[in-house]
């Protein structure tokens, strides 16, 4: 399965709050989206890890090949990573967000990192047409901070652990916008054949509307490609 980059490509560059973690928002990602899709449908998705609230399944190998041709030439000047490091995919999947809300445990209700290593990224494309929503980027109000690095992660997780206990810790769905722990600092809408990369250590979630959640449909729900990205020096 060939994938190919779409000729009218847009790249737009943003920075996250105030410690300006770097996003960059790709429209008209490829050439070919509905391939993707139809891929998709001919799969077996499954519930995969205990902290993903929704099925998965493994995207053609070809996908990979595409995110690293695409993303190389962007490493050094947006994200200070190495041009020509090694880089390898810890997830590359296809997902869909499928959990009710009354299921979330606490942190499935809260903003989440995907990794402490500054040299991690990840990648959300979005390859659905409803208003299920995107991705948004999150200050812990405690500590401040928008990412957690591994220098950050013992003093971030107390913090969490402990404000876990208060009554106001969270609404019983997912976050989606302000909180009583958390401020949102940045939200990327869910755009068919967007593609949008960040840190993985940045704090973030989905904008999912807990009164309207997908169903575990490839046509009709919350499909994505959520990919993860180290570069090796």
């Amino acid at each position: 399965m060939l994938i190919q980059a779409h000729p009218g490509l847009r790249l737009q560059v943003r920075r996250i709050g105030a410690e300006g973690a770097p996003l960059l928002v790709i429209d008209q990602a490829v050439a070919d989206p509905e391939r993707l899709v139809r891929k998709a449908e001919r799969g077996h998705f499954t519930s995969q890890g205990a902290m993903f609230p929704g099925v998965r399944i493994r995207a053609p190998i070809s996908y990979e090949v595409f995110l690293e041709q695409l993303i190389r030439p962007l490493l050094a000047e947006h994200f200070g990573l190495p041009p020509q490091g090694r880089l390898t995919f810890p997830l590359c999947h296809y997902s869909l967000v499928t959990l009710p809300p009354e299921q979330l445990v606490f942190l499935q209700r809260v903003p989440h990192i995907d990794s402490v290593q500054a040299n991690g990224l990840a990648t959300m494309h979005y390859l659905f047409r409803g208003n299920w929503g995107g991705t948004a980027f999150y200050r812990h109000r405690a500590t401040g901070f928008e990412y957690v690095d591994a220098a950050r992660h013992q003093t971030y997780y107390q913090a969490l652990q402990e404000e876990s206990r208060r009554e106001d810790a969270t609404d019983p769905g997912y976050i989606n916008g302000d909180s009583a722990l958390f401020e949102q600092i940045g939200s990327v809408d869910g755009v068919y054949n967007r593609l949008v990369v960040y840190r993985r250590n940045s704090l973030h979630s989905g904008n999912i509307d807990s009164h309207r959640v997908p169903p575990a449909d490839v046509q009709a729900g919350r499909l994505s490609i959520n990919s993860f990205i180290d570069v090796l020096s």
